[in-house]
């Protein structure tokens, strides 16, 4: 009896192992999205300050009226706190889809997890999230957006290519924690490095706002006042930049070479002379973001990373690419 007994309860044992297994795996699988007509979506913006978010917001906005989904839209103003929440109220509401921007890589991953386990499937949108604490393919669907690092690579060979012998490069980074900015320093300042030549003299956070892009410009131009190459990660603090380098006496483009990346009032820029080159980073998100959810409804293999193709403008084609340029 007491071998029987033994015997039940192991098998009971291997079952329940069996159980706590297979709910492992169902857990560590993607949410699915069913085949409808239309779809109710949330879309968590980060924040709505500058040119580059609006022209975003506006492009998933049309997209969304053109297929006739319901868009869910949520701004967190910058506030990493803010879009945690945004997405929680998403998966109260019970919507299908999330699309995320998230602002910091970290900070986001409970919002990430908490919709997976809602079963709620996630596609981000232009930054990241941690790759260490959730994974595309696992967590969320899939990242689209553009290549950070090289972006951050092609200006820097650009640069190296052009400095004519200036050497001394102010670096204005992006929001501390996020993705474009980590990457677009990496691919950048490897580059840099590898050519040899040049000096990052000063690299500091510009939060990709205009303003405070001048103010931490400003303060760096003066703590080395031999700086003659300003790196931003962002067209507001390049422009931030132009104008903290004109209020140093100098003049930007000869004195001081700008570096920039986004794409649209930089530009401008570049025709005007003020900025040297800028790499584009594509905001219309809208056409490629609902294509590639539409094709998760059918069952098809998505890649980890979609690939958003973005331009580059100097003096060679500024003025010829300025009406294509968001």
């Amino acid at each position: 009896m007491n071998r029987i007994s033994r015997r039940a309860f192991m098998l009971a044992a291997t079952a329940a192992g069996a159980i706590a297994i297979a709910g492992t795996v169902a857990f560590a699988e993607l949410p699915k999205l069913a085949q409808k007509e239309t779809y109710k979506v949330g879309f968590a913006q980060t924040e709505s300050n500058n040119p580059w978010r609006i022209a975003q917001t506006n492009s998933m906005k049309a997209e969304a009226e053109k297929l006739g989904h319901q868009l869910v839209y949520t701004d967190a103003a910058g506030s990493a706190a803010k879009q945690v929440a945004d997405v929680n109220s998403m998966i109260a509401q019970g919507v299908d889809l999330i699309f995320l921007a998230p602002r910091e890589e970290k900070p986001l991953i409970p919002a990430v997890m908490a919709a997976k386990k809602a079963g709620i499937p996630v596609i981000l949108l232009d930054r990241s999230v941690d790759p260490s604490l959730a994974k595309a393919g696992e967590d969320y669907v899939t990242f689209i957006g553009s290549d950070f690092i090289e972006e951050g690579k092609r200006i820097a060979e650009w640069l190296v290519k052009n400095a004519n012998g200036k050497s001394k490069i102010i670096e204005l980074e992006g929001t501390t924690g996020s993705s474009p900015a980590n990457d677009r320093k990496k691919g950048f300042d490897e580059t840099i490095k590898a050519a040899g030549g040049f000096e990052i003299v000063a690299s500091q956070s510009g939060d990709f706002a205009r303003d405070k892009g001048r103010q931490v410009a400003e303060a760096l131009l003066q703590a080395h006042p031999d700086a003659d190459i300003v790196y931003a990660h962002n067209d507001e603090m390049a422009i931030g930049a132009i104008a903290a380098i004109e209020a140093a006496g100098k003049v930007p483009g000869k004195d001081v070479l700008v570096l920039s990346i986004d794409g649209k009032e930089a530009v401008q820029a570049v025709i005007d002379g003020k900025i040297a080159a800028v790499v584009e980073c594509n905001p219309r998100f809208g056409p490629k973001a609902f294509e590639t959810m539409l094709r998760y409804a059918k069952g098809e293999k998505i890649d980890p990373m979609v690939i958003n193709e973005d331009k580059f403008y100097d003096s060679s084609n500024a003025a010829a690419e300025l009406a294509n340029a968001y």
